[in-house]
Order: C-alpha cells, then sequence, then structure tokens
C-alpha cells in the first residue's frame, strides 16, 4: 500500500494518462469529433493540476477521476457509438453482448454517464466536506445533486454543440443512435451512479465511522434562528 498513500501517487497517474492520452491519437477515424470530445478534458485537467498545490484531494478521489478520465478517452477514440465492446468480448469470453442482452444499440456511451455518477460523486463529496464543511446527511444528497446537475448541464452543452455544427459531424458527436430519449436515458444513468456511490459511502460509514448517527443528527439542526430573504435585505440596509 506504500505506493498508493505516496504524495507522488497522483503524478504517476498524471503520467500513466498523459501517455495512454497520446497513444490514443493514433488512428482516430474522426477527428473532429474526437477534437471536440476533449475540449472539457484539456479544462478539466488544466483546473486539477493548477490546484494540487493549494487543494490537493485524497489518492482515492484522484483514482475515481482516473478511472473515468479513461474510459472517456476510450470512447473519443472510437466515438462513444462506435466503441467495438463486442469484438473484445467475443475475443475474450466468446460472448457477443450485444446478441447475448438482445442490444438494439451500442450501448457504452450509457456506461459512461452511469461511471460518471459512479466515480465523480465521491470526489465531489470530498469537496464539499473540506471546503463547505457539510454534515451528515447532506455530505451524500449534495454530490448527488451535483451529479445530477451536471449531467443535465452536460447534456444542454452537447446539444448546442450539435445545433452549431450541424450535419454529420453533430449526428457522430451527440450519439443519439436514434433515440429520442438518449439525453434523458443518459441522465438517469449519471443519477443511478452517483446513488450507488453515495449509498455505499453511506453504509461505509455507517459500519465504521463511531460518530456516524450524532452527525446525521446534526445535519438537521437549525445554525441560524432568523429566517433570510426580506429579513436579510433589511438587516443589510440598516447597516
Amino acid at each position: 500500500m506504500g505506493w498508493f498513500t505516496s504524495r507522488n501517487y497522483p503524478k504517476y497517474l498524471l503520467g500513466i494518462f498523459l501517455v495512454l492520452w497520446a497513444i490514443s491519437l493514433i488512428g482516430i477515424k474522426f477527428p473532429f469529433d474526437f477534437f471536440l470530445e476533449h475540449i472539457l478534458t484539456v479544462v478539466f485537467l488544466a483546473f486539477l493540476i493548477f490546484s494540487y498545490h493549494k487543494f490537493r484531494l485524497s489518492n482515492i478521489s484522484y483514482t475515481l477521476i482516473f478511472c473515468f478520465m479513461l474510459l472517456h478517452v476510450l470512447g473519443a477514440h472510437y466515438t462513444y457509438s462506435l466503441v467495438p465492446y463486442d469484438k473484445w468480448s467475443e475475443w475474450l469470453f466468446k460472448i457477443n453482448i450485444t446478441e447475448l442482452f438482445g442490444f438494439s444499440r451500442n450501448h457504452y456511451d450509457r456506461l459512461v454517464h452511469l461511471s460518471f455518477g459512479l466515480l465523480m460523486a465521491y470526489p465531489v463529496r470530498e469537496v464539499f466536506l473540506r471546503i463547505a464543511s457539510v454534515k451528515g446527511i447532506w455530505g451524500y444528497y449534495l454530490p448527488l445533486d451535483v451529479m445530477a446537475s451536471f449531467s443535465v448541464a452536460y447534456e444542454l452543452l452537447e446539444f448546442a454543440i450539435a445545433v452549431i455544427i450541424g450535419g454529420a459531424a453533430a449526428a457522430t458527436y451527440n450519439g443519439e443512435q436514434g433515440d429520442v430519449w438518449d439525453a434523458h436515458k443518459d441522465m438517469f444513468m449519471a443519477i443511478c451512479g452517483g446513488i450507488i456511490s453515495m449509498t455505499t459511502i453511506f453504509f461505509v460509514n455507517m459500519r465504521y465511522k463511531k460518530d456516524f448517527w450524532r452527525d446525521i443528527k446534526q445535519s438537521f439542526s437549525i445554525k441560524r434562528k432568523t429566517p433570510l430573504g426580506e429579513v436579510e435585505l433589511l438587516r443589510m440596509q440598516r447597516k
């Protein structure tokens, strides 16, 4: 476990990710789509690098982020609707996943949206606990809320980009594969992933954290007796 608890562990992950990212540049069939998919990748990666010294996350959080980013890199390489998981499953297990489950489309995008909630909820929870000092039940609900909100925001961004670029490139980037409810299902999968993640952490804490129920109880205690709204406006005007 020494390597996992090392202060340099996130740097090792970054190095591995950059190497795999560079390898993913080889043989891409849809360069413009690849570029679109990685705009947010670059922004998020830059944010993680520049915030590292001032706000270093746990190695567990960086590992979860690393796993999610690799899933995204794989989807961007092939485009999400063309990831050949059937070929891989036939090669490894002699099973065609699409035929086995009767899928009518490529579901790799569903997997990644599920993984978004499943893998990213914990790092968001860490941010809430360490910056906002949330207690009890709010430490489980707010990360789930962020996962849902970010998922909605991403679908709207995806829609806006598709409208702007139009044509075949938009269809490839959007990856609906003829499903008019694609965006709704993607958001649902992200929420399900967040629920699984937060439920797991809830039960782990309930089992091992000594003051677990006290924190849950305190999360419903009133910190400020006076209301906000017009009361706060009057108070600010008086000052």
